[in-house]
């Protein structure tokens, strides 16, 4: 994990999580990308050119973060303080931090997870919803568990691959299909065109054209005794020069009688006019049937890729997780069995400005829904440096974990918008290199096809009262959701929901200062609480 989560919440909110000293490079690097990224939305509005989410997508905080610092923390008496909302002492003094190293030889390091884990679950009432935002490992490449997972990984990966490799070669037969659907529409418009009783003119276009495809694909299989072939003039050729404009002016076999012709070309043109009109009949028929068949195939083609891509995705997710990606330390030594851990969980916490407005603590204005949320948020980072012991069950086995664990706690209040960019920017950090390969070299190219395949099938699904979204008539979108699910989880709450994508977080207002202030101290109380109860769990001095 190359950013660390604390300076992520730093960057994301340097007027109030960050340094001092650092605050100004922070905001440079901040706004001069969402400057950029803003000119680039606005040039594509003026443009017509509708925005997608990796418009938006930016790697600012991430490069910010390397910058940024948290501020000095300072010891405060909470119970106190939390009664002068309007000194903003939260503000003031943001972080609550604390540390503690742990380790054991007979306690297996799993059992220090799943207390912190248990404890944020079992007091919802403080920490609200837990979630883990971070899981990375790092084996020392002589260790068994360094090869045991490598082979897991691999696995997986080929499982995966080979699963998207049977679909990739239907989305080829389905770039097939749809050129020939669009060779058979355009066929189509003829004939629908030449049905039509509002457009004379529109109509005899349409007979005319029906003639020339017939003689240049149908008749011209005759070969030299085609009309093409009797039209050709010169020494050695037949010379029926007028027998293709004959046969273009001519609209039925009582008008071709009516020429003036010689026999011999009369009786050309009535049996080839007799056998256009037989063709002109049946090739309708055949074609509108062939065209209705080409539609099913394509949505059965489109619904095969679905299912493989439904089959490839636990395959590939379970490759993902199993990249050793947490941070190499001086700690891991190649030749050792030593593995590194870093995990980070989240708790985020509710914060009612109506409970300090029924204390008297805050005037009632701070009552209403005018005002953004925030939440007191404790963040736990736990880093083991394990040494991995094999165990056997029977036909199962797996592995054990002791060693030395490394866990902070770290307090913060943060608005809705502010938990949303925190979270977006983690998964990018997680998955930049992989996104950007696969948006950058398919986005534009997919769309084109997404479009063309909801174009052909969505004509079917007029003539049905069931509505389909584009995502269930198209592959694309659910292959690729493989990957994008790894970095956007709530793609399709977004799509569902209009509002345009932020990459910048408002101000405070005046209220929401205080609000969040008071938040803050909340945030600080319930991080030195936890941090109380698992020191007395181990039989450690507290407060």
């Amino acid at each position: 994990m190359a950013v660390d989560p604390k300076n992520l919440i730093a960057s994301i909110n340097p007027d109030i999580y960050c340094k001092k000293e650092v605050q100004k490079e922070v905001k440079s690097i901040i706004k001069e990308e969402v400057n950029s990224i803003k000119n680039i939305i606005e040039q594509k509005k003026k443009e017509g050119i509708e925005t997608s989410d990796s418009d938006y997508q930016t790697s600012a905080y991430i490069r910010a973060a390397e910058k940024a610092a948290l501020p000095d923390i300072n010891y405060l008496d909470l119970d106190a303080l939390i009664k002068t909302p309007f000194k903003l002492v939260g503000l003031k003094n943001p972080i609550e931090q604390h540390s503690i190293t742990y380790e054991t030889s007979s306690q297996a390091l799993e059992q220090v997870y799943y207390w912190l884990h248990d404890y944020l679950q079992n007091n919802k009432a403080d920490y609200g919803t837990v979630e883990k935002i971070i899981d990375n490992f790092l084996s020392s490449p002589g260790s068994a568990h360094f090869s045991e997972m490598g082979a897991r990984a691999t696995k997986m990966q080929e499982e995966g691959m080979k699963i998207l490799g049977i679909a990739n070669q239907l989305i080829k037969s389905i770039l097939n299909i749809i050129y020939d659907l669009k060779e058979f529409k355009l066929r189509l418009d003829i004939y629908d065109e030449y049905h039509n009783e509002n457009s004379k003119n529109q109509q005899e276009s349409a007979y005319l054209s029906l003639k020339q495809i017939w003689i240049d694909q149908v008749d011209i299989k005759r070969g030299n005794s085609s009309i093409k072939g009797l039209a050709v003039s010169g020494a050695n050729g037949p010379n029926f020069v007028m027998l293709i404009d004959a046969f273009m002016a001519a609209k039925s076999l009582d008008e071709i009688k009516k020429m003036d012709l010689n026999d011999r070309v009369k009786r050309l043109l009535i049996q080839r006019f007799g056998e256009f009109l037989r063709w002109l009949e049946l090739s309708e028929k055949e074609l509108r049937k062939r065209y209705e068949i080409e539609k099913i195939y394509l949505k059965s083609q489109v619904n095969s890729v679905k299912l493989y891509s439904r089959w490839a995705k636990p395959y590939l997710n379970a490759a993902a997780k199993l990249e050793q990606r947490a941070t190499a330390t001086s700690s891991l030594v190649s030749a050792f069995s030593t593995t590194l851990f870093e995990l980070t969980l989240l708790g985020i916490g509710e914060y009612k400005p109506e409970s300090d407005v029924a204390k008297g603590d805050l005037p009632k204005v701070f009552n209403g829904a005018n005002k953004r949320k925030y939440s007191p948020v404790v963040l736990i980072e736990l880093k083991f440096r394990a040494i991995p012991e094999r165990f056997q069950q029977g036909q199962q086995g797996g592995y054990g974990f002791k060693g030395k664990a490394d866990v902070i706690f770290t307090s913060f209040a943060l608005n809705e918008e502010e938990r949303e960019l925190f979270k977006e920017q983690l998964e990018w950090d997680d998955f930049k290199d992989l996104y950007s390969m696969i948006t950058g070299a398919t986005e534009e190219s997919l769309k084109q096809i997404q479009d063309d395949i909801n174009e052909q099938l969505g004509e079917s699904d007029k003539k049905e009262t069931k509505k389909t979204t584009s995502e269930e008539t198209n592959p694309f979108s659910a292959l690729f959701s493989i990957f994008t699910d790894m970095f956007n989880k709530k793609e399709q709450d977004k799509s569902k929901d209009k509002k345009e994508k932020k990459i910048e977080i408002i101000q405070d207002s005046d209220i929401e200062k205080v609000i969040r202030s008071q938040a803050i101290l909340e945030a600080r109380r319930r991080c030195r609480k936890m941090y109380d109860s698992f020191k007395k769990s181990n039989n450690s001095p507290a407060f």
